[in-house]
């Protein structure tokens, strides 16, 4: 069995195991993973749960949310947004960056298993969404935030969604080379749109308020070197609660434990693992015994609303945020074969 991870200060190896048996019990018969019992379940956040049940070993389970995607894809290669408990479309708009996670996902699963045949069954599923999501492109290169089935109500590009779609270009590209179906094309688009985002932000709609919009393009490898420093340190002072963790919105004293840890990944993504694992620590006061983790809690400020910190929202604790603490150590720990997915 293959080691799993563990980082001192942060989560012990039988700890993450706890976290990812926990996030196992949540899957359904069909293999959908929903955010909490009884909860909803998004195709991006159900891609991130599976990527932790991974790390941790548990492919059988990785591979049955997989297939849950494979069986439930759109014949234009789209899925909806959100599906309800019992598997019908809650929300039924089709967010490209959303359709595009599935490459990343199984890339990464590839990485963890080495598994030829599962990544053949998965290629016509990849390849779909991705040529989805391409086809929904501008003239300037960047793909539609969304549209609804019959319609595009929508025109404007997203900063996060599209940091994050290039990087699963990427990896479906790398996907592609690995079972000799190379496609160019995406590489191609990868990197328009990562110009994009490095230069262009007013190719974007303004979403500057939210934490993802500051490090999603470091996370996925869109920024690096002396861009990336800069910018991590230029938000540093808006989102981040010393002590405490990431501010969801910069306006709010609402830390977030999922954008704490995805936050740790961008500092691991640029070699600061130090900074990684301080933002991780933090996430300690989210953890339960179950080893799922609370979605948010607010902290009072001087002049606030809140006396005591309380959860927000209540009662909360949600998969992708576990998830997000189990990839983060592995990519700071660098335990498993798929731990450099993010962290070049």
């Amino acid at each position: 069995m293959s080691a799993i991870p563990e980082l001192e200060g942060v989560i012990t190896a039988d700890e993450l195991r706890t976290t990812a048996e926990h996030l196992a019990s949540l899957q359904l018969d069909t293999g959908m993973i929903p955010w909490f019992p009884g909860g909803h379940c998004d195709p991006w956040n159900h891609v991130e749960t599976a990527m932790a049940l991974d790390v941790a070993g548990l492919h059988t389970e990785a591979e049955r949310a997989y297939i849950w995607l494979q069986d439930t894809q759109r014949a234009d290669g789209s899925w909806h947004a959100y599906y309800a408990n019992d598997g019908s479309v809650e929300e039924s708009k089709l967010d490209t960056n959303v359709c595009a996670y599935i490459a990343t996902g199984v890339w990464h699963h590839w990485r963890s298993t080495w598994d030829r045949g599962f990544a053949e069954n998965l290629w016509p599923t990849v390849m779909k969404a991705l040529d989805f999501v391409l086809s929904l492109r501008r003239d300037d290169g960047l793909a539609l935030w969304a549209i609804e089935a019959n319609e595009r109500p929508w025109n404007y590009a997203l900063l996060t969604g599209t940091a994050s779609i290039q990087h699963a270009l990427r990896c479906g590209a790398q996907l592609a080379e690995a079972l000799n179906e190379p496609r160019p094309d995406w590489v191609r688009a990868a990197d328009e749109m990562a110009l994009a985002v490095r230069t262009k932000p007013e190719s974007f709609e303004p979403k500057t308020r939210w934490a993802m919009d500051w490090y999603y393009p470091v996370l996925t490898g869109a920024m690096t070197g002396d861009d990336a420093k800069k910018r991590m340190a230029s938000g540093w002072d808006t989102f981040v609660m010393e002590g405490l963790g990431i501010r969801c919105v910069s306006d709010e004293p609402w830390v977030t434990a999922s954008e704490t840890a995805e936050c740790a990944l961008a500092f691991a993504a640029m070699g600061d693992t130090s900074t990684a694992t301080d933002l991780l620590q933090w996430t300690r006061t989210h953890r339960r015994d179950d080893g799922s983790y609370w979605t948010g809690i607010v902290y009072p400020v001087e002049g606030g609303k809140h006396d005591a910190p309380v959860l927000f929202p209540f009662d909360e604790h949600t998969s992708y945020t576990a998830a997000a603490v189990v990839l983060a150590v592995d990519a700071i720990t660098r335990t498993t074969q798929a731990s450099n997915l993010f962290v070049a």
